[in-house]
Formats: C-alpha cells, structure tokens, sequence
C-alpha cells in the first residue's frame, strides 16, 4: 500500500498553530505527490502509443470503408 494512503492519527495537539502547520504539511506532501504522478503519466510513452494505434486503426477502418462505398 502507498504511503501515501496511510491514514494519519493526531493524538493531541495543545495549540490550533501546531494543528494547522500538521495539516498544511499533509496537504504539500499530497500536493507534492500528485505533481509527480502527473509528471511521471506525461513522460510516460503509453498516451503516444495509444493514440499511434487510434490513428492505424482509423487508416484501415477508412480502407475497409473505401471499396463498399465504390460498389454502391
């Protein structure tokens, strides 16, 4: 399982000051996460891939589509 998904207990915090730098570095960290998630999908090569094989897959739908069309 992630670290990130680990859920976080707060026990007791004595002022609101301490509660709140608690949550705004849980939020940079997910923050953080999230932006490395997103870098990591764009550098992946799966998205060019997929839209490779869209674009091969629509040349010979077009092909196949060409000669009903011409007997018609």
């Amino acid at each position: 399982m992630n670290n990130q998904y680990v859920r976080r207990e707060v026990f007791c915090c004595e002022t609101c000051h301490e509660l709140k730098s608690f949550w705004e570095k849980e939020i940079s960290k997910q923050t953080c996460y999230r932006e490395l998630e997103e870098d990591r999908q764009g550098r992946s090569a799966l998205r060019k891939l997929r839209e490779e094989w869209k674009q091969q897959l629509d040349k010979r739908l077009q092909m196949t589509d060409k000669p009903d069309q011409q007997d018609k």
